[in-house]
């Protein structure tokens, strides 16, 4: 347990029987009545977000979430098989965990997931990866300057927009939150 003094973002609570993560959270002292917080909460499991206003002082329940750092190795069915780089365990993750990790998730590569009592919550990718363009139109002469772009399909299969100037077997970088692309790699 802990006070609403002692939150801090990327925190993760237990409300209602329910997992959220601070995504923001502002203490306010008011000129007249008592001081609150104010919060921004992330639900771990949907991604909806809710604001929340706690008096100050009152106590919440702090969730133990467990990240460890994995290395992706393959799928299976529905499946993510991942192992941890501590005890070289193997756990499967399901595809509804995942999410949109996927589309930037290569073998051999390192990610983190959160679990909660042994139950994995969510995977957490670096915030770029690079990966290569496996298919793209060739740019047109001429329409570089007007600065547009056009659909590419990465090496994993997911379809992001890139410059006029990329070119089919490229390596570029790639948010993995957004899934825009940020520059060659």
């Amino acid at each position: 347990m802990a006070t609403t003094n002692d939150l801090k973002n990327g925190m993760t609570l237990s409300i209602d029987g329910q997992l959220w993560n601070v995504v923001d959270f502002q203490h306010v002292k008011p000129g007249k009545g008592g001081a609150f917080v104010r919060t921004k909460l992330k639900n771990v499991l949907s991604g909806k977000v809710v604001d929340k206003t706690f008096n100050a002082g009152v106590r919440v329940e702090v969730a133990s979430v467990d990240k460890r750092e994995m290395q992706y190795l393959y799928r299976e069915g529905d499946d993510f098989v991942f192992m941890d780089t501590q005890d070289y365990d193997q756990p499967r993750i399901p595809a509804e965990i995942v999410g949109g990790a996927a589309d930037y998730l290569l073998e051999e590569q390192l990610a983190v997931i959160a679990f909660n009592d042994g139950v994995p919550l969510y995977v957490e990718l670096p915030a770029s990866v690079e990966l290569a363009v496996s298919h793209t139109d060739p740019g047109l002469q001429g329409d570089r300057s007007t600065g547009g772009t056009k659909p590419a399909t990465l090496e994993t299969g997911a379809q992001i927009q890139v410059p006029l100037f990329i070119t089919t077997g490229e390596k570029i970088r790639v948010d993995t939150r957004s899934g825009e692309y940020l520059g060659r790699a």
